[in-house]
Order: C-alpha cells, then structure tokens, then sequence
C-alpha cells in the first residue's frame, strides 16, 4: 500500500516519472520554435527587397517616418543568409531582438527539460528601460545624424 500511496501522490502534484514527460514538456517550446523557424525560412525564401512580396510599413507611406520595426524584414532575410552586418544595417534592433528571442527560447527549454516553470518577471524598470530603447532607436534614426541606422 505505501508504493500505491506514493505514486498516487506523484501523479496528482504534476510530477510525472520518465523521458516522456520531458518530451511532453517540450512540446509548446518546440512548437514555437517551428513557428519561428518556418516565419524565418519563408523571409530567408521571399526576398523582401523585391517588390510585391510585402506590404509597405504604413507609418512609412503615410507620414516618411520609420518605425522601429521598418527592415524588420530585409534584416531578417540577411539574418537568415548570414550576413550579420546587412542584418544590422537594415534594422539593429531587430538582430538585437533575434539574439534575445535565441537567449530567452534556450532558457525555456533548460527550465522545461528541469520540470521547472519557464517564468521571465520583467519589473517596471524592465519595461521602461526597453520601451526607452526602442524610443531613441526610433527617434534617433528618424533624425538627420542617424541615417546609419536606416534601412
């Protein structure tokens, strides 16, 4: 009765014996990670710096200033090339961005292969210092000795 007990108490706290819980763990990680992986390979195969293959950035056509996320796309497709100094000619933040999502998907599937929750706590600090960065990326590209960071 005490193994039946134990195991009982094993299976309703979550904690599940074997490789196959670890496979199960991963699975919403790997999907991501094909999601990301097949959004990559369509830009590395459509190459957005011909025309029709993509929508123009509306903030662009409408008032003439870039967003932070305009070459997003030509940056990604030279991401995926290899070409890292196209990549961050055509948006720095995007590669940055890359990078992080690379760091941060790595730290998930660590924790999920662990059993442990994949939890990223950004504090009001965080979120302010980012959304500070991408503000001045924005405006300093916008401006006339930030040309270098156009697309």
């Amino acid at each position: 009765m005490r193994g039946v007990n134990a195991e009982s108490q094993r299976v309703t706290h979550g904690a599940e014996p074997g490789a196959g819980a670890a496979l199960r763990r991963l699975a919403v990680p790997g999907g991501v990670l094909a999601a990301v992986v097949g959004a990559f390979a369509y830009v590395g195969a459509v190459d957005p710096n011909q025309p029709g293959h993509y929508p123009v950035c509306p903030l662009l056509r409408l008032t003439g200033v870039y967003c932070p996320g305009c070459g997003g796309l030509r940056s990604a497709h030279a991401f995926v090339h290899g070409d890292l100094a196209a990549a961050f000619t055509d948006n720095a933040l995007a590669v940055v961005a890359f990078l992080g999502f690379a760091a941060v998907w790595t730290v998930w599937v660590v924790r999920s292969v662990r059993g442990r929750p994949a939890r990223i706590e950004l504090g009001r600090l965080h979120l302010w210092t980012i959304g500070t960065l991408v503000l001045v990326f924005t405006v300093v590209r916008n401006l006339p000795f930030g040309g270098w960071l156009r697309p």
